[in-house]
């Protein structure tokens, strides 16, 4: 087993890791010692989050060892993957061997296991969140014991979604589908007032719809459209225009770094996110924001963010509206309720951003917003834990697996004594 100093930031640069050592164990024996050993602990994955839920001033335990693809049960429909396999490494293994899954983010260079345990997601009201995949989760707990829960167990759904407080999750099991081919067209320029009259139709157009705007206009600037080959390419889109150049949703940004579009045929995984594996993704240096609200309350949640948009506008690459299925993940966003999300990637100032959050925030709260749990916000801790019903369950469930707070730190902390 390896170890360095600390000297990382997460990817966005927002913030630099508490912890003075990161260790890179070569075996799970190495890692049940690890935990056994040290007081705090959390777990390093590819650094994607943007809020402080993966710190720690113990160590941080890095899974860069543990990227192997176990097993693909083709008879169950099941792979089974160590915690430190990437998207971007495990789709064109699934697709190679005929199989796939139903959804992807907007990048795939990001781990399974971190986004599973957040709930993130990508874009199709018909489609959950990518934790909604997992069959099975194997975890060591606080006294170094293995764990492994699955979905027939009535604590899995406290389990999957767990930020990272229930211990060092080792393996993951995800249900697959067959594999299949989809094409990308971009739209430009939609008007509001076509959006507000056709929501429910636009964003179940396609397989996964999303919808780009910068808040200075009214009309959404950009339409990723993604469907699977047996159904034709769009030539119209609810009067949006059909974009005859390959796009970046960042205006200014290079769309050699995007997926393919233009109506190419081409393999789920390569279009499906919105960028490509070998760039760099979005903007880069970047702070990102995200909010989740009842897709029955989005166009009211639109038109409130319009009324602050003069706020939100002068610090902001880009903002992303996405719709994502209901679950029953305990701290699920998505949790008993069909979801649109309201996806900001700001500019890299943070002090410019915590002063334009409390605005949106606060046009947000009345539709009872659930942010996302590796992004930035300003909501207050008691609001937060009080959108989940199961969240005072949860906490039983972390008592139970680590009663003495060995992956707690201070983001997970003041959630529980909100309760």
């Amino acid at each position: 087993m390896s170890s360095k100093s600390n000297t990382m930031s997460n990817w966005g640069g927002n913030f630099h890791y508490q912890a003075k050592q990161i260790l890179y164990p070569e075996t799970l024996e190495e890692i049940q010692e690890i935990v056994r050993q040290n007081a705090s602990i959390k777990a390093l994955g590819t650094r994607h989050s943007f809020s402080k839920i993966g710190d720690t001033t113990g160590v941080l335990v890095s899974f860069a060892n543990f990227n192997h693809i176990s097993e693909l049960n083709v008879e169950k429909q099941t792979v089974t993957i160590e915690a430190g396999v990437t998207y971007g490494q495990l789709c064109p293994y699934l697709d190679e061997r005929g199989f796939a899954l139903p959804n992807l983010a907007s990048l795939p260079h990001i781990s399974v296991v971190g986004s599973c345990m957040t709930a993130t997601h990508g874009s199709g009201l018909t489609i959950g969140n990518l934790a909604t995949s997992v069959t099975e989760i194997e975890f060591v707990t606080a006294d170094g014991a293995i764990h492994t829960s699955t979905n027939k167990d009535d604590e899995f759904k406290g389990i999957v979604v767990g930020l990272g407080a229930l211990g060092l999750v080792t393996k993951i099991t995800l249900e697959v589908i067959p594999r299949f081919d989809m094409w990308q067209q971009v739209f430009l320029q939609l008007p509001h007032s076509i959006l507000f009259e056709n929501f429910s139709a636009i964003v179940t157009s396609a397989y996964s719809v999303s919808l780009f705007t910068s808040w200075q206009h009214d009309e959404i600037n950009q339409v990723w459209v993604k469907e699977k080959s047996e159904n034709p390419v769009f030539d119209e889109f609810f009067g949006a225009k059909k974009s005859q150049v390959p796009m970046h949703p960042i205006e200014a940004g290079n769309h050699q770094s995007t997926t393919q579009q233009l109506g190419v045929v081409g393999k789920w995984y390569e279009r499906l996110p919105h960028f490509r594996l070998g760039f760099n993704p979005s903007s880069g240096h970047e702070i990102q924001s995200e909010y989740f609200v009842h897709i029955d309350d989005a166009t009211n949640a639109i038109n409130a963010l319009k009324s602050v948009q003069s706020h939100i506008a002068p610090h902001l690459f880009i903002s992303e509206i996405r719709t994502i299925a209901k679950d029953d993940f305990w701290l699920s966003p998505m949790y008993k309720r069909p979801s649109v999300a309201f996806h900001f990637t700001w500019k890299p100032d943070m002090d410019a951003v915590k002063l334009v959050l409390p605005i949106i925030e606060d046009k947000l709260i009345p539709f009872g917003v659930r942010p996302h749990w590796g992004k930035v916000h300003t909501l207050k801790s008691e609001y937060v834990t009080n959108q989940y019903k199961r969240f005072t369950d949860f906490i039983e469930l972390v008592r139970n697996y680590d009663p003495n707070g060995k992956f707690n730190n201070g983001y997970l902390a003041n959630l529980q004594r909100s309760t």
